[in-house]
């Protein structure tokens, strides 16, 4: 699934719900896509965990489950059933990082990122909502206070923040248009254009999942195949919003050999052959059975009467093309 997961704990920034601060230091190295643009990585010691309202502690452990209470057409169901919350507060435009800088090539590399992996194929506001979500992020205080540290959150454990970062979706090589265009889309975010569409929305998954957190969020907006949500009450409104950008941009290593013997996908159908056959008993459905004597039947089209014939014996009068001695390989083609 290409939607966000929204868990509540990472190693890239902070752990939320834990009473104790923690630093880590990141190696680097480079980037795997050579296409991509390359900028320069480096170590961070990052901040402390974020104190988290307390009648919030259940919600935010809650949205850490992965597992879908339904899937599928049910999922559907489901999320057709779950109203939107009304009114959407938009959120202010981002304008803390420079147009230059290590920073802002890092920044825009990871929401460049954010955007082409997780809706490369939805339809433009539906790109710019992607972004929205990882910048309101930002701002948030349950969240990293950097565009990267919000992307790769939990980036080395099995059930990350965005799905594509851990995944296997990295070790493909984006295709240039519409990697393009996310970056494009990055970088309007990166310089203060608002998603007004999806508010101050802050989580979001594919409308074929109904997560058990889902009724316990304001649903916003359906955008495309992803439906957003922000926190309930006061922590999901504009004056929530008080995270100050830090900084500091890091991308962490990635090990493309951590996928080499990923399984494929299950695919969400069976085979051809364990379909049931769906026909009369007596309909041989067009087939042949030449164990009970069954001949074909059907003439000849050379010896067959009507228009077919009288096409044929028009093309055999015709004269042949006279044709450049270059071409003399298909010397003798009719009309």
């Amino acid at each position: 699934m290409s939607a966000v997961r929204p868990a509540y704990s990472t190693r890239s920034a902070f752990i939320l719900g834990a009473g104790l601060a923690t630093t880590a230091a990141f190696a680097v190295a480079v980037l795997w896509h050579h296409d991509q643009p390359q900028p320069t990585m480096q170590a961070k010691i990052v901040e402390a965990a974020p104190a988290i309202p307390r009648q919030y502690l259940a919600l935010v452990q809650m949205t850490g489950q992965t597992d879908p209470t339904a899937e599928g057409d049910k999922a559907r169901e489901e999320n057709q059933r779950l109203g939107f919350s009304g009114t959407i507060s938009a959120a202010k435009p981002f304008r803390a990082l420079a147009t230059a800088g290590e920073d802002h090539d890092r920044a825009l590399q990871c929401l460049t990122q954010a955007v082409y992996y997780e809706a490369a194929r939805e339809p433009e506001s539906g790109q710019r909502a992607v972004a929205q979500v990882v910048l309101n992020r930002v701002r948030h205080p349950a969240f990293a206070k950097t565009v990267c540290g919000v992307v790769y959150q939990r980036f080395d454990a099995s059930v990350c923040q965005f799905s594509f970062v851990c995944d296997g979706s990295l070790a493909r090589r984006p295709l240039p248009d519409l990697w393009n265009r996310a970056r494009r889309i990055a970088a309007d975010a990166l310089t203060g254009r608002v998603e007004k569409e999806v508010g101050t929305a802050t989580h979001y998954h594919a409308d074929y999942v109904f997560p058990r957190w889902a009724p316990h969020l304001a649903k916003l907006a359906q955008i495309g195949a992803h439906i957003f949500y922000r926190w309930p009450g006061g922590w999901g409104l504009p004056g929530a919003f008080t995270g100050r950008y830090a900084g500091g941009e890091h991308i962490p290593a990635f090990d493309p050999s951590r996928f080499a013997t990923a399984a494929e996908p299950a695919i969400d159908y069976p085979p051809v052959a364990a379909l049931p056959e769906r026909r009369a008993v007596n309909d041989v459905g067009g087939r042949m059975d030449p164990t009970k004597g069954w001949k074909l039947s059907i003439p000849d089209p050379s010896t067959g009467g009507g228009a077919l014939s009288e096409m044929l014996a028009r093309q055999q009068k015709a004269a042949p093309v006279t044709l450049a001695a270059d071409d003399h390989h298909i010397q003798g083609v009719q009309p």
